[in-house]
């Protein structure tokens, strides 16, 4: 089996969608990453919401709810996920 590998760039110029709702939930901000194991551990979203006085902090997603990394999107299954506030 072939493995396909991206840069963190190429991620971060994805667009994340969420296959349960089919919504559009923005691109990567940001990665967490185990450096002890060389793996990804969550992917985080800006957060749609913009206060005045306080710092966003994101939205994480875990890598286990990835579904698929395809050429310009990146698929995650949210239907147990709180996602609400993005729509």
């Amino acid at each position: 089996m072939e493995k396909s590998l991206y840069s963190i760039g190429n991620l971060r110029s994805m667009e994340v969608i969420d296959t349960s709702t089919g919504a559009k939930l923005g691109y990567i901000k940001d990665l967490k990453i185990d450096c002890n194991e060389y793996k990804i551990i969550s992917i985080i979203l800006p957060d749609q919401k913009v206060s005045w006085f306080g710092k966003s902090e994101g939205i994480e997603i875990p890598w286990e709810k990835v579904t698929k990394v395809g050429i310009d999107v990146v698929l995650i299954d949210g239907s147990d996920l709180n996602l609400d506030d993005k729509e």
